[in-house]
């Protein structure tokens, strides 16, 4: 075997025997997820600069883009807003999407080009609808309470609605409903026959479960769907993608999950058809 100038020769790299013994060099600690679904460990990010607040990102990222329509997928929180500025990201455009602004504690401030002037608190839903192009501020308010605790979500729009007019919406009346160990709140789309008033472009679901400490819950979801489960229970954890069947089951349409701390878990699930998301 010819050395190229400048290698360093290294014994024992390979095992070049035509027929090696067959060794186990490493196991798992724990098992993995269930056939069909993933794991994906989300990235810290500062939103806003590098001197903003933290978030996790779990979409995008290397493994997967999307779920579903679904691109984009930060939890952030708690963190203590009462000695720092808080959630400070400037006036930005966007265009193509659609933003989710969901909240477990605090207060955010929205302001857009169209006008829109609107603070958003825990169990209502900020939705903006890019279409062909706005700019916007997402901040903490004065005098906000002390923690801050959300996701923000955003939405691929198909192609026909990428080019139509923006659109800001506020909504502080969601349907919900009740499982044996859980409360489910339709964000949007249309759940257990319960169905948001949000605006969608394509068949999709986003609720919050918040789930009793040691229950284990089976949600009613479609088959045909991709879907994601995002824990808010600090610290953040993984996020639990899967496609059709549901994860954590093998032939009925439903997902199931379970929690030893009462958490808050949005569940974004959408037709597996995705539309190519176009930010910026």
């Amino acid at each position: 075997m010819r050395q190229h100038p400048g290698w360093t020769s290294v014994d024992q790299v390979s095992n070049i025997e035509p027929h090696p013994t067959e060794q186990r060099v490493c196991e798992a600690d724990a098992p993995g997820p269930e056939h069909g679904t993933e794991l994906l460990e989300p990235r810290e990010v500062p939103l806003g600069g590098p001197r903003a607040m933290l978030v996790h990102r779990a979409l995008p990222g290397r493994n997967r883009r999307m779920v579903g329509a679904w691109c984009f997928a930060d939890v952030y929180g708690p963190a203590d807003v009462s000695t720092g500025p808080g959630m400070q990201v400037p006036p930005h455009p966007h265009i193509g999407l659609q933003t989710v602004s969901w909240l477990v504690q605090g207060t955010v401030h929205h302001l857009d080009g169209l006008g829109s002037d609107q603070v958003v608190r825990p169990g209502q839903l900020n939705l903006m609808t890019a279409g062909n192009g706005i700019a916007h501020s997402e901040r903490t308010p004065e005098h906000a309470p002390d923690l801050l605790q959300g996701a923000q979500l955003w939405v691929a729009l198909p192609g026909h609605d990428r080019r139509g007019p923006a659109r800001f919406e506020h909504h502080d009346d969601l349907p919900g409903f009740s499982l044996p160990g859980a409360r489910v709140t339709v964000i949007m789309g249309e759940l257990g026959g319960h169905r948001s008033p949000a605006r969608t472009h394509t068949p999709l679901v986003g609720a919050e479960v918040v789930v009793e400490a040691g229950s284990t819950v089976t949600l009613p979801v479609r088959p045909g769907f991709e879907h994601g489960l995002l824990p808010w229970t600090p610290p953040c954890g993984p996020t639990v993608t899967g496609s059709s069947p549901a994860p954590s089951s093998t032939s009925a349409p439903d997902a199931t999950t379970s929690s030893s701390t009462p958490p808050n878990a949005p569940t974004c699930s959408s037709s597996a058809a995705n539309p190519s998301p176009r930010t910026w």
